[in-house]
């Protein structure tokens, strides 16, 4: 008949402690009785050993033992036999220097010599052993009889009956058995509790299961394109998969450590740990703009998920450029066409020279505007950046200008960046402004972005908060949210070592400037000799 081994986790766990337990009780209770029973040997040896002694230290027995004759009536028999029946022994025997007994139960032995050999005591010495006699087995014991001289006149022998020692040892085996069967079922009824314990914590799966659940789960987790972090009760981490190494550019050593060892304080951070509750919360983390949720466990612990937006946000953010713009074309249409019909009706009139003058004021205006803009900003982004906000602000009703001083004539490391400060900075402005002034300094290798608006200004209480993720005070538009422009361009101020800070304006408004170090090349010695 083949015997199947269970499937379930906890079954087998089960099995398994039950087979431990019984083998271990069954080992120490065959280690035991040895011990046990040389325990029970060793007692009864002692046990005729003290009787031994008793009776021979007993006054006059020596006495009696020299001046009778071996007798059933004598006073030595009738001396042995009466501690023999105090003390239960099997016999006491009492014998004279040659080994003839004095004293026996069976009162036949008595002037015979004894059936073992008692030259140990006779010589002075104690002696215990189990041996057979003509009684059976026995455990006894031999000790010298002197006399008040001293002198050895015989020898006292005690036996106690070794059926007896081998019923006490019997006896213990009951209540040794007892108590390793009581250890058997509190061993079974503790690994019944551990295998329901186990099998509610794996849900009776069994062992190839759980393998094949962890060899899936691992490919899952590093080939799914969202972020995957998994935090004990501690709030460190204890999973990672290969897109929050990407996104969030933790190390290799992370797993083991808290988030906050691992991550900038900031909102990043305390998405993770939990201080912040919500779903399909927005957070920036090292310039990337990221969805994140977050999902308890039952040990405490959370599961928090990461979908990087930060394409998204930018195609948000163009897809708003590309509004204004059209906005703004739209309105330059409407002005184009007043301006044909102011032209239409100038050449109507007959006045030519009046007409002639009105394009060429019209085509030196915008012809001056960008070609300003181009002189005084050498990147191309950034110009045309700047010439598209101007369309946008002037469809608003918004002046925005750029300041005399500004010069970028330096070649920018990535102008996206500092496209997305400045757009940035001059949208924000948009919303609440009526004049922007623009200013863009080029400090060796160091770029300087200042934008001043003579909008309410920021309350100096509120001058940090402005740059955390979510902080705004404009609804959000449906296709993205609001509150991460300026938290952006902070990141990517800090990722090139700089800063980005807000002031108040002379005679009203706000400054903000962005400073950004190494986003500059540095130019050769001779080209800066002829910028001198």
């Amino acid at each position: 008949m083949r015997i199947h081994w269970p499937r379930r986790v906890s079954a087998q766990v089960l099995l398994t402690q039950v087979v431990i337990i019984t083998g271990v009780i069954m080992l120490v209770t065959g280690l035991f009785l040895p011990p046990l029973s040389n325990q029970v040997d060793s007692q009864a040896m002692h046990q005729a050993l003290s009787i031994a002694q008793t009776t021979a230290a007993r006054p006059g027995l020596a006495h009696d033992l020299t001046s009778t004759d071996p007798s059933p009536a004598g006073p030595v028999q009738a001396e042995a036999e009466r501690i023999r029946l105090a003390t239960n022994a099997l016999y006491i025997v009492v014998m004279d220097t040659r080994g003839v007994r004095w004293s026996h139960t069976d009162t036949g032995q008595i002037g015979r010599r004894v059936s073992t050999d008692p030259s140990t005591a006779l010589g002075g010495r104690e002696i215990m052993q189990i041996d057979n006699g003509t009684l059976g087995r026995s455990a006894r014991a031999k000790v010298p009889l002197r006399d008040g001289a001293g002198r050895i006149v015989g020898a006292v022998s005690v036996g106690i009956a070794y059926d007896g020692v081998h019923d006490r040892l019997l006896g213990a085996i009951p209540g040794l058995l007892l108590h390793s069967g009581a250890a058997l079922v509190a061993g079974v009824l503790a690994a019944w509790a551990v295998s329901r314990r186990l099998r509610r914590s794996t849900h009776g799966l069994a062992f190839a299961d759980i393998s094949a659940l962890l060899d899936e789960r691992e490919a899952m987790l590093h080939s799914i394109r969202e972020a995957v972090l998994a935090l004990d009760d501690r709030g460190r981490i204890r999973l990672l998969n290969d897109e929050a190494h990407r996104l969030l550019e933790l190390d290799r050593d992370a797993v083991g450590r808290a988030v906050g060892d691992v991550l900038p304080p900031g909102r990043t951070a305390d998405v993770l740990a939990g201080r912040v509750d919500g779903t399909d919360l927005i957070t920036v983390c090292r310039g990337r703009v990221l969805i994140a949720n977050r999902m308890s466990t039952g040990d405490g612990g959370a599961v928090v998920t990461l979908r990087d937006r930060t394409e998204l946000e930018l195609l948000g953010r163009e897809l708003d450029s590309t509004h204004g713009l059209l906005d703004a074309l739209r309105a330059q249409d409407h002005e184009h066409a007043n301006r044909l019909h102011t032209l239409l009706g100038l050449l109507e009139l007959g006045r030519h020279d009046a007409a002639m003058e009105f394009v060429v004021e019209v085509t030196d205006g915008r012809r001056a505007s960008a070609e300003q803009v181009a002189e005084r900003v050498n990147d191309p982004l950034l110009s045309a950046l700047l010439v598209g906000k101007s369309a946008i602000a002037a469809e608003r009703g918004v002046t925005l200008r750029v300041s005399p001083a500004t010069r970028l004539p330096d070649v920018v490391v990535d102008p996206r960046d500092l496209v997305t400060v400045l757009g940035n900075l001059i949208d924000n402005a948009l919303d609440v402004a009526s004049l922007i002034e623009v200013e863009i300094l080029a400090e060796d290798t160091t770029a300087v972005l200042r934008v001043s608006d003579n909008g309410p200004g920021v309350p100096p209480d509120m001058r940090e908060h402005i740059f955390t993720e979510g902080w705004s005070t404009k609804e959000s538009p449906a296709h993205r949210g609001r509150g991460l422009g300026l938290a952006l361009v902070r990141r990517l101020a800090e990722r090139y070592g700089g800063a980005a800070r807000v002031t108040a304006r002379a005679g009203g408004g706000a400054v903000f400037t962005v400073v950004l170090p190494e986003a500059l090349r540095a130019r050769p010695l001779s080209e800066v000799g002829e910028l001198r």
